[in-house]
């Protein structure tokens, strides 16, 4: 049903149209509304006999949702941000378990210093960590993502993360088709768990393992991330029968990758989540011009869908992948993915870190990178819009005495003194 609705409500009356049995969740901007709206779906009864669980922190929402969903409830939980990191040990028992919870992220910027405001760092943070990993580019796959979330989830026996820009979606109000209840439940069926903690059956699960098996419990939580691949375009195919519309939003391929423009491009920008709109737009702009200008987003980040982009981008001349995370002294987190995907291929490729902390991803600025990769101009590895000279009175505050004072608060009262 059509709806002018906060992202962060539209995701919230989609999981509980999933019919969730536990919710257990810690507040932590900009997640808060999520949770919220489902504390009151509960009381209010309207999420069948979920119970909702109001718990101290976010280690101890992990920890319920790992205990419930080894029960077999169908568990959710949200967080972002320091709450993500706070919860990183049971995260990980989650994936080890094999236990298929779904868990919005709310992307959110990770300190120090402070930062409430949106970026992508916390979930690239456990890009390893054994959970799917799928990203939204709008409000609309924000939703239809879960749905899609919680029947790959059951089907792998695997936890997925629903990773939505913080504030940019989570905040934003736009008219969103809320999926009716009675087509979640005929895309979702009844929870039928691959293994549960029974008294009349018992059974130890996170039992101590050894050398002698644990290679081989890794590779199986590797196996079941690769037949992702194959299970994602299959509910994708059914998804889309289901809603009339594609769970991974506009130009989505088979829930693993979206195209826009690719099938000529000489120049292609890639990234992940919302920022995607603006690439499109100023895809459209060099459009006009007679640039041969493309764009693809990753959906699934976890697994990385390596044989899809390889065929996507192959032709490209030139690549620009926007990441909104970065690996400090390394480069690239998106773009590592990229490389290994086009191994053995000479395709020009350059990172732009963008949109740190919030800072805004303009379309000007956009523009500017298909310009500058075309003229070859374009640095292997750079920071868009980054103010160069408040970096270099900070280093040469460093040069000049040992001590320096506190970096963060440095730049602060220079942005001041202006």
């Amino acid at each position: 049903m059509l709806q002018q609705i906060e992202g962060s409500k539209a995701v919230a009356e989609t999981v509980a149209a999933c019919m969730p049995d536990v919710v257990c969740a810690y507040p932590i901007s900009p997640q808060t509304h999520i949770v919220e709206a489902l504390d009151e779906l509960t009381r209010l009864g309207k999420i069948g006999n979920c119970q909702f669980i109001n718990v101290e922190s976010e280690f101890s929402a992990m920890s319920v949702a790992i205990g419930s969903s080894a029960t077999g409830a169908r568990t959710y939980t949200a967080t972002a941000s320091q709450g993500l990191l706070f919860m990183v040990e049971p995260v990980y028992n989650a994936s080890g378990l094999g236990l298929p919870i779904v868990m919005t992220v709310a992307n959110r910027a990770i300190g120090s210093p402070i930062n409430i405001w949106n970026d992508q760092s916390d979930s690239m943070s456990q890009r390893d960590s054994g959970w799917i990993q799928l990203y939204a580019q709008d409000n609309q796959s924000a939703a239809d993502l879960h749905i899609l979330a919680f029947r790959l989830a059951e089907e792998l026996s695997l936890p997925v993360m629903v990773c939505m820009d913080g504030f940019i979606l989570t905040h934003a109000m736009e008219e969103i088709d809320v999926a009716e209840p009675e087509l979640v439940q005929k895309f979702l069926p009844k929870f039928t768990p691959r293994q549960v903690l029974d008294p009349q059956d018992p059974v130890s699960i996170g039992a101590m393992v050894g050398p002698e098996a644990f290679t081989e419990v890794k590779y199986l939580g590797h196996f079941k991330q690769l037949k992702a691949l194959e299970i994602i375009p299959e509910l994708s195919q059914e998804f889309e029968k289901v809603f009339a519309r594609s769970a991974g939003g506009p130009d989505d391929y088979k829930g693993l990758v979206t195209k826009y423009h690719l099938e000529d491009a000489e120049v292609v920008l890639v990234a992940l989540g919302s920022v995607l709109g603006t690439i499109k737009d100023a895809v459209d702009e060099h459009r006009k011009n007679g640039v041969k200008a493309g764009a693809m987003g990753i959906t699934s980040f976890r697994p990385f869908p390596l044989d899809e982009v390889r065929k996507s981008l192959k032709h490209a001349q030139k690549i620009v992948v926007v990441e909104r995370a970065f690996a400090p002294g390394v480069g690239g987190i998106v773009s590592s993915n990229i490389r290994t995907a086009l191994s053995g291929i000479d395709i020009k490729m350059s990172t732009v870190v963008a949109g740190l902390g919030g800072r805004p991803i303009t379309l000007k600025s956009i523009s500017e990178l298909v310009d500058k990769a075309l003229y070859g101009s374009l640095p292997e590895f750079s920071f868009m819009d980054l103010d160069v000279e408040l970096v270099e009175r900070e280093l040469e505050r460093n040069l000049l005495t040992r001590r320096s004072g506190p970096m963060a608060e440095n730049l602060l009262k220079d942005l001041g003194s202006r």
